[in-house]
Formats: C-alpha cells, sequence, structure tokens
C-alpha cells in the first residue's frame, strides 16, 4: 500500500495486487450500483455475442446444408418468347442435357397447371393451401439430393397408378404425417406413398404434391414439357456447364431457356444475413455505449462520495498517480465484469436458439476475446475522467467535504 514515512521517504508503490485489492474494495461498498451498471455492460455485449454467435451458427448450418447438397446443382427452366409470352422446354430437354459430356444426371418436374390438391373432396377449390402439383421424373432424388422423411420414393409401378409423394410443407398443410392416406387431386383420389424431408437447394418442392410422370400422362391431361430440368454436374465443370445448358436444352431457341444455381440463391440470402447482422451489430454498439455511460456515471458518482477517503489517502502520502490507477483500476473491473457476463450471456443465447433451429453452436473465439477487449477499452474511457478528477482534489478539500 502507499504512505510516506515521517522522514520523507519516497511513498511506497502500490503492486498488482494492491491495485487489485483496493479496486475490488470500492466496488464491494456499493454492489447494487456496481451491478446495474455491470448490467449495461453487459447487455451490450450479450447483445454483439449474440448476434455474432447466432450468424456465424447460421452460415455453419448454410455450409453444412451445401457440404451435403453439392453446389454443383443447376437448374433450366422456360423463359419468355420473342413476343413475351411463356415459353416451353422441348419434351426431349431432359435427355439431351443428361448426354452432356459433364452433367453426371439430369432429371425433371412439370408443373401441371389448373390442378390442385385437398385434404378431402369436401374443401372449396379456392383453398388450395398454395399447394402446387408437379409430375416428377423417377431419377429426381438422386439428382436433386431428396430423401423421404416417411414413406418411399415413387417408382415404376406407382408412376403409373394415382400415387402422390408430399414435400414437407405440403404435407404439414395438408395435415399428412404418414403415407398411405388419400388426398383429393385433380378431382380424383390420390394415395400417398411418402413425405420428403425439407431441401435446401430445391425449396420448390418442399410445398408440392409430386406424381408420377406416366399418371400425370393417363389421368391428369400432362403435355409431356418439363418445366424445371434440374442437373447434376461435375464440380469442375459446373461453369462450363451452365455457359452450354440453355443451346442444349432449347436448341432452336437458347434464348427462351433460363438457368440458374440455386446455391447461387443461398449465397445472396447469406449476403442479405450479413447486412442484417451489421445493423444489429450497430444495435449493440449503442448498448454497449450506453453501458460505458453507466460506468462513468457510476465513476463520477463514486468520487464525489468518498472525497473524505481520498483526501486521508492523500494526507497519508498517497500520490496522485496512485489515486489515479485506484479508480482506473475500480472502472476496469466494473467494465470487466459487466463483460464477461455479457460473454457468457451471448454463448447461452447463440446455443439456445441454435438448439432450437437444429444449427450447430458456434461462437468465434475473436468474438469473445472482442468483447473483452472493448469492456477494457470502454472501462478505461469510462473511468479516465473520474479518475483524473479524483487525483487534483487536494487533500485539505478533501477532507474538509461533508
Amino acid at each position: 500500500m502507499s504512505g510516506r514515512t515521517a522522514s520523507g521517504d519516497a511513498p511506497a508503490r502500490l503492486g498488482p495486487g494492491d491495485v487489485l485489492r483496493v479496486g475490488a474494495a470500492g466496488l464491494r461498498s456499493r454492489p447494487t450500483r456496481v451491478f446495474l451498471s455491470a448490467l449495461g455492460i453487459a447487455i451490450g455485449i450479450a447483445a454483439m455475442i449474440g448476434v455474432v454467435g447466432i450468424s456465424t451458427s447460421s452460415r455453419a448450418q448454410l455450409q453444412a446444408t451445401l457440404d451435403r447438397l453439392g453446389t454443383n446443382l443447376l437448374t433450366v427452366g422456360p423463359g419468355r418468347d420473342l413476343f413475351g409470352g411463356d415459353a416451353a422446354l422441348p419434351e426431349e430437354s431432359v435427355g439431351m442435357v443428361a448426354r452432356m459430356p459433364d452433367v453426371r444426371s439430369a432429371s425433371a418436374t412439370a408443373k401441371l397447371e389448373d390442378t390442385s390438391v385437398y385434404r378431402n373432396d369436401h374443401i372449396p377449390e379456392g383453398e388450395s393451401g398454395g399447394i402446387s402439383v408437379l409430375a416428377a421424373r423417377l431419377d429426381l432424388p438422386r439428382t436433386v439430393g431428396l430423401t423421404m422423411a416417411a414413406g418411399t420414393w415413387l417408382n415404376a409401378g406407382t408412376a403409373q397408378y394415382p400415387a402422390v409423394v408430399l414435400g414437407s410443407a405440403a404435407a404439414d398443410r395438408l395435415g399428412v404425417s404418414t403415407p398411405n392416406t388419400q388426398v383429393w387431386l385433380g378431382s380424383q383420389w390420390f394415395t400417398v406413398v411418402g413425405v420428403l424431408e425439407p431441401n435446401g437447394l430445391a425449396p420448390e418442392l418442399d410445398s408440392a404434391a409430386l406424381v408420377g410422370w406416366d399418371a400425370a400422362a393417363s389421368r391428369l391431361g400432362f403435355d409431356g414439357h418439363p418445366t424445371t430440368v434440374y442437373t447434376r454436374a461435375r464440380e469442375d465443370a459446373v461453369e462450363k456447364v451452365r455457359d452450354l445448358l440453355a443451346a442444349t436444352a432449347n436448341p432452336q431457341a437458347p434464348n427462351e431457356v433460363e438457368v440458374s444455381r440455386p446455391s447461387d440463391a443461398l449465397a445472396a440470402q447469406q449476403a442479405g444475413d450479413r447486412a442484417f447482422t451489421g445493423l444489429l451489430l450497430g444495435l449493440g454498439g449503442v448498448a454497449l455505449l450506453v453501458g460505458g455511460v453507466g460506468v462513468a456515471n457510476t465513476m463520477v458518482i463514486s468520487v464525489l462520495e468518498r472525497r473524505a477517503e481520498i483526501g486521508l489517502r492523500r494526507s497519508l502520502g498517497a500520490t496522485r498517480g496512485q489515486i489515479r490507477l485506484q479508480f482506473l483500476a475500480e472502472s476496469q473491473m466494473l467494465a470487466v465484469l459487466g463483460g464477461v457476463g455479457g460473454v457468457a450471456a451471448g454463448i447461452v443465447v447463440t446455443a439456445v436458439f441454435a438448439v432450437t433451429q437444429g444449427w450447430p453452436t458456434v461462437v468465434p473465439v475473436w468474438a469473445m476475446a472482442g468483447g473483452i477487449l472493448a469492456t477494457l477499452v470502454i472501462g478505461g474511457v469510462a473511468g479516465l475522467y473520474p479518475a483524473l478528477r479524483a487525483a487534483r482534489l487536494a487533500p485539505t478539500e478533501a477532507l474538509a467535504a461533508p
């Protein structure tokens, strides 16, 4: 501890342990105010850690999805003709695309216009629930990466009969969770043989009822023209295949063909999420700033309330530098308390949200370290003025304060 001997020796130096002990003693003397000030810091840090953690966990889930489904899926669809009308893909487009040298597999679906599906035949026609009816080829799961949640996919037998596979969202809207249930499709009964798991690269299939290619032609008036051709290219030739798909799918009118890459849409969505994350980080920064103001306010009031203590320490030989160090230490400790609590709260928030969404929990180390570093900076800035003010108090003035 500090002090000056009667013979005028230099004041004793404050060691690190002394600084921590003196700073902690100042905080223990007013626990409620310390808690409320630290809470402001904690809220700001927790908000920032939570935003970063949730965003990172979301990206990890997206990357896992892309790793599982692949980024080499391309889709081909009809665009517009020269007169602005709806174009159509040739019936042979799937076979022509499948014969491309760098294409591993190709399959297709076709939207059946004016065909709806209902839970039963008593539901009004207008209440379709936004479920589309698609004709599907048998190799669609292999090309797109579909998996079954229940039941089985269409086969050579069921594809010729009134059998249907429901996407995950379509099954929820129809209230169907198990196979061997009948639904009213195209003014006739179809039997549900399977329910699909959600698919990130082909979300349009989640809200669809899929029937066999042959059954659609014989029972629902399907004309054989696909509306979406799914193409799985070699990983090292995706761009090459993409450039050739339009001319291959419709050699006579390649300008009437639209080619897209579903993973690009997911990447764009991720970019949008990053922009939203930036906004939330800004809000977290505002909360952190408010917490810093709270720390500064607490330390200023502490200086005013402890003038007698400051005067006593100065009269016993404490230097201005030691007084500054004491109050800076208090401010730093107060901020660190809030920072550690905020980091812990942010991790908990991230973990709870990620678990409820079925995502991996990922909190970057740099975010946690940055949170603690931010609190140290805030503690230093917030405590600088009160520390300087305390150090400038003359011993006689401080002791004379009520």
